[in-house]
């Protein structure tokens, strides 16, 4: 019998016997498919390494991913049963097994001319889906990225185990082609959108013609860039949610289709000319619009099956006061028109809808008001992301949304925190609510609906820590031991963990790392106390005493890249909270008349900041200069360079409406060329001409003057202890 087994398996081509007898793994086209893809990312990562792994698949019996792996006598051998898997168990290894760690900030890749040994392991993730990116990440971070920034993203979300990001590029091209057959304008229809930035507002209703408009020369790029997105996408076996019509409808639509009923829908203090339309959810147009856009959608990318439609993001939904049964009615429709919509252009796809505004307007979502939403839709046709499952604890004070709401009454959903807001840089996060508080969703009722777990982050590229414990949350049902863990990511981000990194680290999860708002900001950023949206940096005495005591590692680990990125960034955090203390004693000094006070502190506060801005110069992301460089890419010509480096500027900025300084940035050139000058106007300068100063500001072609320092650690050693001490109030 066992002969005929291997004569049948020989057959097969599934193995074959070498000369020395012994058994070897051979692929099949259908193995090829998942092991290729997943050798490409290992070996941009770690080179011609990657060759000499073996790579194999391998069931599930859950159907949920799976990977193994094992190395012995130089042998490293990954196993898994779809491409993500591979690359998540081959990361495991390099950090378990290497002690090595990949981030945005850069990557330690030890020696890998051997394969360290490895006990065989087996890991099957808890979730068919895990979950990343959020809409406005597209605006934060991502809007002018270029293919081989997008490639080596999703480089980082296959080996941290992501399948299921939002791709939402190109969603303007298509759109056009929707309104230019309904017999718009390109013109008017390019003037309705706002500027790449600002894109993410725009299509979840929020504004329109904001810092626009888009050209042809835009929308060929985005064109070709999705294509290389979800081909690279779907070569890894993602699934990738992609745009869908939620109801929003240029002004020209109804002078060109005068009967159209709509619905005027205002956000963030914009004037009129921004506002939204938004479609009456008993317009056929509704249905007839959705369809053209999958249409047009499919008819470019191919098929998807994910669609994410947000028709009332932060916004009042357009029902009657004191009527619930009328509100019922209304909700009921506004879901059965957008399902209805996607489902005539595919009746196959599944809505994907935020369930952020659940939360952030929990007493107009009331349990009635979602059910009547929802109950239209089929339960295997919908997807709710419970968008930040961090936020009823610490802001919004409330049950969690996913068990209020009963699972979402029998919908999929995917569980999800977010870890940031508006691509701030201030060091924040509840690492240990983050390690523990997945688990009790699987352990709920609700766990056969809970298909995924993931973040949501308004901007990244900040707070690694986080999004390394996420990562490994998505593999794991049970709680993880912050403590342990924290010991063990240290190892791997820089190689060696002396004792004075365990307490530095052991108080970070005691002060930043224990803390969560959405205005994590220093008063320098925002010119004078924002008394409408309050927050402040994490300042805790066991904050300081963890920058010291990570500072004091230098003399062995200072030839650690990432220890050194940490470094200047933990220095910069401690120094511009110092800064903070100078600049609010002027500010008081100000309002007191005490000019030789305010003279004083502010010009202390000056020189703090103007040494995080060279400290700064120095770190691979927080800094002004790539983000403008990305911007002025895509411009064709002298004239778009400078207009979409105008559009990049004011979202960190002035942002619009009543949104300024909501996207702060601690970063070097903005600080120079930004905070400090705005600050020394407001103190100093005609307070009625600020507005004028920003602008100025903004349309002004931004050049990096800042001079690094030659040795940042050295600096960042010498000023922590120089100003160890609070400052005299």
């Amino acid at each position: 019998m066992r002969i005929r087994l291997l004569t049948f398996l020989l057959i097969l081509g599934f193995i074959r016997v070498n000369a020395e007898s012994r058994f070897e793994l051979t692929y099949t086209a259908d193995d090829q498919r998942i092991t290729e893809p997943a050798r490409g990312v290992i070996k941009r990562l770690i080179g011609p390494r990657a060759d000499d792994i073996k790579l194999a698949v391998i069931p599930s019996a859950s159907g949920y991913d799976t990977f193994e792996i094992e190395a012995a006598s130089n042998t490293l051998t990954i196993k898994g049963n779809s491409p993500v898997a591979i690359c998540s168990g081959f990361y495991t290894y390099l950090k378990k097994g290497c002690n090595g760690m990949v981030s945005w900030s850069g990557n330690h890749i030890p020696d890998l001319s051997v394969w360290p040994d490895y006990k065989k392991e087996r890991v099957t993730s808890p979730y068919q889906y895990r979950y990343f990116l959020n809409v406005v990440t597209y605006g934060y971070t991502m809007p002018y990225w270029t293919w081989e920034r997008w490639q080596k993203e999703i480089d980082w979300m296959a080996l941290h185990g992501i399948n299921m990001p939002l791709a939402l590029v190109a969603h303007e091209a298509i759109a056009l082609r929707v309104w230019q057959k309904l017999g718009l304008k390109k013109d008017d229809v390019n003037r309705f959108f706002t500027g790449p930035a600002y894109l993410p507002w725009h299509r979840m209703g929020n504004i329109n013609s904001w810092s626009g408009p888009l050209t042809d020369a835009w929308h060929n790029d985005q064109l070709k860039l999705e294509h290389q997105i979800l081909n690279r996408m779907k070569e890894l076996d993602f699934s990738p949610i992609v745009p869908a019509f939620a109801g929003f409808v240029p002004l020209e639509f109804r002078e060109k289709y005068p009967d159209v009923k709509l619905s005027e829908l205002s956000w963030g203090g914009f004037p009129k000319e921004n506002h939204a339309f938004v479609l009456s959810p008993d317009s056929p147009w509704f249905k007839k619009i959705g369809q053209l856009f999958i249409q047009e959608w499919e008819k470019e990318f191919g098929k998807c099956k994910f669609y994410l439609s947000d028709t009332f993001n932060e916004m009042d939904v357009p029902v009657p006061a004191n009527n619930p049964a009328k509100k019922y009615e209304i909700l009921a429709g506004y879901g059965k028109s957008v399902y209805e919509s996607i489902k005539a252009g595919n009746p196959d796809a599944v809505w994907v809808t935020q369930g952020w505004t659940f939360g952030w307007m929990h007493k107009f979502w009331d349990k009635p008001s979602l059910k009547a939403m929802l109950g239209a839709i089929p339960n295997d046709k919908m997807m709710i992301i419970d968008l930040a499952c961090e936020y009823p604890d610490y802001v919004w004070h409330i049950n969690p949304v996913w068990q209020t709401h009963e699972g979402f009454y029998g919908k999929d959903w995917v569980y999800s925190f977010v870890p940031n807001f508006g691509g701030k840089t201030a060091l924040t996060g509840v690492l240990k609510f983050y390690a523990e508080n997945p688990a009790k969703a699987l352990a709920s009722p609700y766990r056969k609906t809970l298909k995924g777990f993931g973040s949501a982050p308004e901007g990244i590229e900040n707070n690694e820590v986080v999004y390394e414990l996420l990562s490994d949350l998505g593999w794991t049902d049970k709680a993880i031991d912050i403590d342990s863990w924290i010991n063990n990511y240290a190892l791997c981000r820089y190689g060696n963990v002396p004792a004075n990194m365990k307490t530095s680290w052991t108080e970070l999860l005691q002060s930043c790392y224990n803390t969560f708002g959405s205005y994590p900001r220093f008063v320098w950023q925002t010119m004078a106390e924002d008394t409408r949206r309050k927050g402040k940096i994490n300042d805790d005495p066991k904050f300081l005493d963890a920058v010291k005591q990570f500072l004091s590692c230098a003399d062995s680990l200072k030839n650690n890249a990432l220890y050194r990125n940490d470094a200047i960034q933990l220095s910069a955090m401690f120094l511009g909270i110092k800064a903070d203390e100078f600049y609010r004693v002027a500010l008081m000094a100000d309002k007191n008349n005490d000019e030789v006070l305010k003279k004083a502190s502010f010009e202390k506060s000056v020189y703090l900041l103007q040494q995080v801005d060279r400290l700064l110069a120095s770190h691979p992301l927080d800094r002004l200069e790539p983000w403008v460089t990305y911007a002025r890419a895509h411009g064709q010509n002298t004239a778009q360079k400078n207009t979409y480096e105008v559009d990049a500027k004011r979202l960190i900025t002035i942002w619009g409406g009543q949104v300024e300084d909501y996207a702060a940035r601690v970063w070097s050139g903005l600080i120079s060329d930004y905070y400090i000058p705005r600050m020394q106007h407001y103190l100093y300068g005609d307070r009625a001409t600020l507005n004028q100063w920003k602008e100025n500001w903004i349309e002004k072609p931004y050049t990096n003057n800042v001079k690094p320092f030659d040795d940042p650690l050295q600096e960042a050693a010498r000023l922590v202890n120089q100003y160890a001490l609070p400052v005299a109030q």
